[in-house]
Order: C-alpha cells, then structure tokens, then sequence
C-alpha cells in the first residue's frame, strides 16, 4: 500500500498565518501537521509516500530532509498548481496499480484509520474506493454526501447552499488498484482537476465510506486552526 499527502495548495484562507509557512506545515500542538500525517502513515506500515509541494516549496523540502522517514517520500514540486486532480494524474505511475491513500494534507485527523483500512477490506461490490466522512456544522462549506443502506455514496452535494444533511467528506480516500483503470484514463496529464469536482462525481454508486468517530478538522481558517489549538491544549473543552 502507497500514500499520496496533497501539500501544494496556497492556504489562502489561512492567512495572514500562511503568509510566512505552508499550510501543512503549521504547527498542531507544537508540530507540524504534515509530520503527524507522515507518522500516522508509517504506524500503517506505509513504505512508499508521495508528497506534492508548490508554496514555499522549499520549506516543505528542508522539513522532508531533516525527516527520520525521509527514505520513504518522494517529493513532487510543481511549477504551476495541477489541482488535487491533476496531482494525481501527473503521478500515475506512483499509484495507479496499487491500494493508495490519498490524502488532503492540510486537515486535522485523530483517526488512527487502522479501522478504515478495515471498512475498506470488507468493502461491498462493486466499490472500488472508501471515502472517510464525519459529520460538520458547517455543511455548506463542506461536500455533503447522500449513503445508500450498505455505506455507499448514491449522490454527493459539493459546496451546496442547502445540502441535505451535515454528513461530510474529509477529502481522505483509500483507492484501489482499478481506480486509475475505471475512472481516470481519459484525463490529461499536465492538466488542472479536482477530485471532488472531476472524479468524485464518476465514483457515485461505487464509493464506500468510513465514517470516524475521531475528530476531523479543516485548520483552513485562523478562527479555526486556533479553535482546534485550544481544544488540543485543554481536552475537556467541547468539541469544534
């Protein structure tokens, strides 16, 4: 099993915190989120990991190189941004015959996902990939899914102004071995997509999901990094 981390992104809505420092790699209760994401992927047993950077590239670079785990990554910079998508796609040759996480590296997850991992192994037929989701209070800033009896997205609600319910998508996948082969070979290389708008959509009916019972957050807002920085330094607050 391999792992994609997506890392590029600009964190605009993070700033003026990301005016300085990546997104991913801003510090959650003193470390960097990107170095909890790539210890929870090593306590998977996760040999191969692929990370793409972009803004302040060479930070990301600098933090990879003084890693302990460093031998596992491979690091992609990108020129221009390729969207979540089009990183995929770019990278096609480090996942597409193999089970892979793909990863939003700029959430918050306490999820171990050793039971994901699970829920992805007993997956019904015919689903080719488990999405995580947990619920939001926040559901139109979120892409809202609709689940069929058996756990399976039936139709998914990105970014909506009246989406039917508050159950989420984290943005964090387990993909199987065919989901290059079934849904993404007509895409172009070089080109720019999102998962959520350009593959997500082709995957209705064949997505299964997980959902966590761990806390899963977006740090995308400073009101929200520091909500999520105070609930970390005093646990018996309420949750986000």
């Amino acid at each position: 099993m391999k792992a994609i981390l997506l890392a590029a992104g600009l964190g605009t809505r993070l700033r003026p915190i990301t005016n300085t420092i990546p997104k991913c790699l801003v510090p959650i209760n003193g470390e960097p989120l990107l170095g909890l994401w790539i210890k929870k992927l090593v306590a998977l047993d996760i040999k191969e990991i692929l990370i793409n950077v972009h803004y302040f590239a060479e930070q990301v670079e600098q933090f990879i190189s003084q890693s302990p785990y460093r031998s596992r990554i491979t690091l992609v910079r990108e020129q221009q941004l390729l969207g979540t998508g089009g990183t995929l796609i770019s990278n096609k040759d480090f996942w597409k015959d193999d089970t892979t996480l793909v990863i939003h590296a700029d959430n918050y997850c306490e999820d171990t996902l050793d039971d994901m991992l699970i829920a992805h192994n007993q997956r019904p037929e015919p689903c080719d990939a488990t999405l995580l989701l947990f619920n939001t209070e926040q559901p139109k800033q979120c892409g809202i899914v609709e689940l069929s009896s058996h756990g399976v997205i039936k139709a998914f609600h990105e970014k909506v102004d009246n989406p039917p319910g508050n159950l989420a998508s984290g943005a964090l996948f387990i993909f199987s071995e065919h989901v290059y082969t079934k849904y993404c070979t007509h895409f172009t290389q070089g080109h720019f997509y999102e998962i959520s708008l350009d593959i997500v959509p082709l995957m209705v009916n064949n997505l299964y999901t997980y959902k966590t019972s761990g806390m899963y957050v977006d740090i995308g807002t400073p009101s929200a990094y520091e909500n999520l920085q105070s609930i970390l330094k005093h646990p018996n607050n309420e949750d986000i």
